[in-house]
């Protein structure tokens, strides 16, 4: 079975969630499925295996346990993006897009150094509002942002090329219709 299907297969999708008209994308299934969480890990590592990755990003929540993961593989530390407020130490913040009005997330200004090569990733690439903030965040206090990787693409709706804009390659496993 190849990779799309195989990871397609462990992904719920949850109709009229959040909202009426939304196909809900769960990866919650995909986590709980050792052999699929497994394979999804090493597929997002694999184009980096063996090169240099100071840290991987992680976007909350479910960036959290994907990048927590992904870091581990690549011997790379973690740092977390967080929701405004979150964070105990001295950050630095930026606002993005939401589907309906704007919002902040953080990191701590000394999350990483200069020129440090890191790996943003997070679940799924829809829009791309959120991930666009946090390119911008990482490349304001230095990050050379090596590539954003995420499980899900909802290509419709034209997140993933609004990254690849900012000059950082996205890396997908799998695309679902619609959004």
């Amino acid at each position: 079975m190849s990779i799309e299907n195989d990871l397609k297969a462990s992904i719920r999708t949850i109709p009229d969630y959040p909202k009426a008209g939304i196909m809900f994308r769960d990866i919650t299934t995909l986590l709980g499925n050792a052999r699929a969480f497994r394979r999804a890990i090493d597929e997002l590592v694999q184009p980096w295996a063996g090169t240099k990755i100071d840290k991987v990003a992680g976007m909350e929540a479910r960036g959290f346990i994907l990048g927590g993961a992904v870091a581990h593989q690549l011997s790379a530390g973690f740092v977390p993006i967080r929701k405004k407020g979150k964070l105990p130490w001295t950050t630095v913040s930026v606002a993005y897009s939401l589907e309906y009005g704007i919002d902040e997330m953080e990191l701590h200004e000394d999350a990483v150094a200069p020129g440090e090569r890191v790996i943003l990733v997070d679940d799924l690439i829809a829009t791309g509002g959120t991930a666009e903030g946090a390119v911008k965040l990482l490349k304001s206090i230095g990050a050379d942002v090596v590539a954003a990787c995420f499980v899900i693409d909802l290509p419709e709706l034209g997140g993933a090329q609004k990254i690849r804009d900012l000059g950082v390659p996205v890396r997908t496993l799998v695309s679902f219709d619609g959004h």
